[in-house]
């Protein structure tokens, strides 16, 4: 059989390739030979997923609950790995920076949407039972969302809003003492850091602080600035920004506050199953004013930042009782 002129290139590239590595080019052909032909559920590992879900209680629903965060966690993945294209990358464009951004919007898009699998997908007689097996632990113990955040924004926008003006010029240390989720962990009854904001920090607390040193100037809005400073076309780039900041800080707890006021607003009692989180004040966008990119936004926008999505989200429940 006569080899056709692309064949002997590609052989030829190979022997080049090998040879420059100190490597024998034969011995590889010998391992391509004998491997066996990929297949789909090895190449994702698919019996090993499948396997990774493991109820605490008999109720058919928490397979659900568990199915469904380990898919948010993989699009938080998702997210993370853009951020890092997007901070490491040597000469950033802004048309590189919106492409990743919209593909991070993408990811969020699909996760807001979905949310309605835990808001309607589980009977609450069941969630409220198997939920109670499962204290501490809390799905705001997810540190790569935190991550995402960090990402985003520069840490000023992270801080408590109480706070956040007077610790402008603070150092990355203090700023992450009075981060913003560090006051939505706290009992309900004494103001206390709850066990499960201590397992978190206990956890994650050194990595959040090199992340942020790491980010202080090549997260989303240092480099939006930027480029914005060397003159070019950010236009685009803005309105994806914009986009992410809403579906971070507006849709996404929202998505969340929907769930708990359908599971846990009734009975105060019930209200435990957040791990003792004071999830009525923390999730609702208008009392955190989490803003990642504020110059993007009209003081009017600012000032009634995610007020109109929960008085929507509030008529849609109130209509469905």
């Amino acid at each position: 059989m006569d080899f056709t002129p692309e064949i002997k290139d590609k052989l030829t590239q190979l022997q080049n390739k090998y040879e420059a590595m100190g490597q024998d080019m034969a011995s590889y052909l010998d391992g391509l030979l004998y491997a066996d032909f990929l297949t789909y559920w090895d190449y994702i590992h698919l019996d090993t997923l499948l396997s990774l879900q493991s109820p605490k209680t008999p109720f058919p629903d928490e397979e659900i609950f568990i199915m469904y965060h380990q898919i948010t966690e993989l699009y938080f993945k998702l997210s993370l790995h853009e951020c890092n294209q997007i901070s490491n990358h040597e000469n950033l464009t802004a048309e590189f920076f919106t492409a990743r951004v919209k593909r991070i919007n993408a990811y969020f898009n699909a996760l807001t949407t979905s949310f309605e699998v835990m808001v309607n997908g589980m009977e609450k007689e069941q969630f409220l039972k198997f939920r109670m097996s499962l204290l501490p632990a809390s799905g705001f113990q997810s540190g790569q969302y935190r991550m995402i955040e960090i990402c985003a924004t520069d840490l000023t926008q992270l801080v408590d809003k109480s706070q956040r003006e007077s610790l402008q010029n603070a150092s990355i240390e203090e700023k992450f003492e009075h981060i913003y989720w560090k006051f939505g962990a706290t009992e309900l009854a004494t103001g206390k850091q709850t066990l499960t904001l201590k397992q978190f920090i206990k956890k994650y607390a050194s990595q959040f602080l090199a992340l942020a040193k790491e980010r202080s100037t090549n997260n989303f809005s240092a480099l939006y600035q930027q480029l914005k400073t060397k003159g070019e076309d950010v236009n685009v780039l803005a309105e994806e920004l914009r986009k992410l900041d809403l579906f971070v800080n507006v849709e996404w707890p929202l998505s969340h506050y929907k769930s708990a006021v359908r599971y846990l607003e009734k009975d105060p009692v019930d209200v435990a199953a957040t791990g003792g989180t004071n999830w009525q004040k923390y999730l609702p966008p208008r009392f955190q004013k989490r803003i990642f990119y504020p110059f993007l936004w009209t003081q009017e926008q600012l000032e009634e930042w995610g007020k109109t999505w929960v008085l929507s989200v509030l008529k849609t429940l109130k209509s469905e009782k």
